[in-house]
């Protein structure tokens, strides 16, 4: 019975006791997975795959470099997009060289870097017949100017010149000669019992609004604005005629209703519309 029991005791597994081996002791650890948000080396952000997506993205990049730099040797190095032509149109009483000569537009400079800004105030300053020039780039090769010249409504008299006034009483050019339909105008300020009121200046702007507000036809035949003081605007028109107009206010209402007058009565010798709503006309 004792040999039984001592067998017992020794048997294989048992640690050399009599308890029970623990669960697992003496067997491997199986190796721990990867913590959540970890790559493994060689397959995330770092690895061969990001490298490949960066070799398109990086080419890409490299080409827009490349064109950038390409455009800009185009545009400013190259002989390809440079000023080789400049033309003026739009002009009446100047010529497109006197226009030329003034804008001085740089010939064989790189079109793209020409101030059209610089160019305009230069025509403008050089030029005071010039209202306004639009100054255009025509690829490849040319420069545009087209312009806009001041329209005289009335003349002024200076010796034996003719100082041109135009619409916005802008006085931009002196000439030797009048021009044709365009009326002189005669100041008579020193006689005007509200000369301290309305000074030579004031009486002027009247006489270039009244100007400036007759209608073509009625301009072709006014030959003088007389001006006596600030409400006593006298036309003298062709054949002897002459026409009351008053002040300078509702001008545009006084044109229409003298050039109806002329119309109704074209062998009245006398025109009154210094009241548009009740025009007259006497010595028909």
């Amino acid at each position: 019975m004792a040999g039984a029991t001592t067998a017992q005791r020794g048997t294989p597994g048992s640690g050399g006791s009599g308890r029970p081996a623990r669960k697992g002791a003496g067997s491997p650890k199986p190796p721990k997975a990867p913590k959540s948000g970890k790559s493994v080396k060689g397959s995330g952000p770092q690895g061969p795959g990001a490298r490949l997506r960066r070799g398109p993205v990086l080419a890409s990049l490299a080409a827009a470099l490349l064109l950038a730099a390409g455009g800009t040797w185009a545009l400013y190095g190259s002989s390809w997009l440079r000023v080789e032509k400049v033309t003026a149109s739009g002009t009446e009483v100047l010529t497109p060289e006197q226009v030329l000569a003034a804008a001085a537009v740089p010939v064989g400079a790189p079109l793209v870097s020409v101030d059209t800004d610089e160019i305009e105030s230069r025509v403008r300053g050089r030029l005071p017949r010039i209202d306004s020039v639009d100054v255009v780039r025509a690829w490849p090769h040319g420069i545009g100017l087209k312009v806009t010249e001041r329209k005289p409504v009335l003349l002024i008299r200076k010796g034996a010149d003719f100082v041109e006034v135009d619409a916005s009483g802008v006085r931009f050019d002196t000439v030797p000669k009048a021009p044709a339909g365009v009326p002189v105008l005669e100041l008579n300020a020193a006689r005007s019992p509200s000369a301290r009121r309305f000074d030579e200046e004031r009486l002027l702007h009247e006489a270039v609004l009244v100007a400036g507000a007759l209608p073509e036809p009625v301009a072709r035949e006014t030959v003088q604005v007389k001006v006596g003081s600030y409400d006593s605007v006298v036309l003298e028109l062709t054949r002897g005629r002459s026409v009351t107009w008053g002040s300078g206010e509702q001008s545009a209402a006084k044109g229409r209703a003298l050039t109806a007058l002329l119309k109704a009565a074209p062998k009245a010798a006398h025109f009154d519309v210094s009241v548009p709503t009740a025009p007259a006309v006497s010595g028909s």
